[in-house]
């Protein structure tokens, strides 16, 4: 007999096929990133594989095994681990969205400065993180 985990968040009956729904719309989302330039690809199938493994074991396994996006997937679970270039590519794209943010919008003085801060606070985060190899 297989034992429930003891959690108890998110272990009812309907959790198991809202995990697998999930991991589809988060490898949705993932595809269509690594197929348009400003819409990250990683960070859906790092959520995609954390889905899968809560539904199913099947395709987690596919997901780490993928011959492009396992062993980015694998290096960041196992050693929080970003390659040099996911971390230029993600650094490049907050550069370029905070561009594209400030001649767009406009943003006033203040509104500049948070958003700023915001994305130096998000590319310090990517920076800080062990590189894979």
């Amino acid at each position: 007999m297989v034992q429930e985990r003891e959690s108890g968040a998110g272990q009812g009956r309907l959790s198991r096929p809202l995990w697998l729904v999930l991991g589809f719309v988060f490898v949705a989302l993932g595809f269509i990133g690594a197929l348009l330039p400003l819409m990250p690809t990683t960070i859906f199938l790092i959520l995609a594989a954390g889905c899968f493994a809560r539904s199913s074991p099947r395709l987690e396994a596919w997901l780490l095994d993928h011959p492009r996006f396992g062993p980015t997937l694998v290096a960041w679970r196992e050693q929080g681990a970003i390659p040099r270039k996911g971390k230029a590519m993600a650094c490049a794209g907050m550069a370029l969205g905070y561009g594209l943010f400030a001649w767009g919008a406009r943003p006033g003085p203040w509104l500049a400065v948070g958003v700023a801060a915001a994305m130096l606070g998000c590319a310090w985060y990517v920076l800080s993180r062990p590189t894979a190899v």
